[in-house]
């Protein structure tokens, strides 16, 4: 069992954080990697790239929106409980090196997932700025975490409620027009990530997103989570999670990711009824 040490309900209870013991993990996880959570033993196996590690604590940090029956299973778990599996770290990890400007955009639990990627460019000497965005205030992840992460922040809501009143794609385009980026990192909803990549290659403006397809083994054996980039296919597992924004197929992506859609709806649903939700 791979124990939770801590436990935090975010963003108006939809996002959740574990803490969890996984000493061989923390030891070898490099930003940009992710691991495969299982709860029990028929439960469906995600995976979730880490925001954080703690080598020395033995623990890792996931964090994710409770969108079906197997997150709202992990959401179920509490402190001193834990996953029957965590495996990792798997995917390659992100390339950190110092290029210069950096610009890091992140919306919903992407944030989580860029997290340690902007810390470890800024670490690298690179002058990072962070754009984060969400549909509204109560649903913003981690502004503190990034804040230090970065150079400068900037806040976006769709509603207007904190910081800029619009699209993290508005303030993008605001920094992209002084000119100077020399990189851009763009994590969260396919959707913004498809957008940010569209305007940065107008800047050809190099970006790296992270992809989040359907996957079973993450080992590159089952093909599932394969993804069309610069019209070939690969296989987000291995061959990512990270991969060139203007070379993606994000339609494809989107097509695929929707395929399951009512059924998941269906299985949540039954859970929430057997919960008395």
């Amino acid at each position: 069992m791979f124990k939770i040490v801590k436990r935090e309900e975010m963003a108006e209870g939809t996002v959740v954080l574990n803490e969890i013991e996984a000493p061989l993990i923390a030891k070898k996880a490099k930003p940009g990697q992710f691991v495969i959570l299982k709860a029990d033993e028929t439960g469906e196996r995600i995976p979730l790239t880490m925001a954080d590690t703690d080598p020395e604590k033995g623990t890792i940090t996931i964090i994710y929106m409770v969108v079906g029956k197997s997150t709202a299973l992990f959401r179920d778990l509490k402190v001193g409980e834990g996953y029957m599996d965590v495996i990792g770290p798997l995917g390659k990890p992100t390339h950190l090196e110092k290029v210069g400007k950096v610009v890091c955009v992140g919306g919903g639990t992407g944030v989580a997932v860029l997290h340690p990627i902007t810390r470890g460019l800024k670490q690298a000497d690179n002058d990072v700025i962070c754009i984060i965005g969400a549909r509204t205030k109560n649903l913003l992840i981690l502004e503190d975490q990034m804040r230090a992460a970065s150079h400068d922040l900037r806040i976006c809501t769709d509603d207007g409620s904190y910081g800029h009143h619009g699209f993290v794609t508005e303030v993008l385009k605001e920094v992209l027009e002084k000119g100077g980026v020399d990189l851009v990192v763009a994590i969260g909803p396919v959707p913004m990530m498809k957008f940010v990549s569209k305007m940065t290659k107008e800047y050809n403006v190099k970006t790296i997103v992270s992809l989040n397809p359907i996957m079973v083994d993450g080992t590159g054996m089952c093909g599932g989570c394969r993804v069309s980039i610069g019209g070939k296919s690969q296989f987000a597992c291995v061959d990512g999670p990270e991969f060139d924004g203007h070379q993606v197929d994000y339609d494809e992506l989107m097509n695929r990711l929707a395929a399951y859609k009512e059924d998941e709806k269906e299985c949540f649903e039954g859970y929430c009824r057997m919960k008395g939700e």
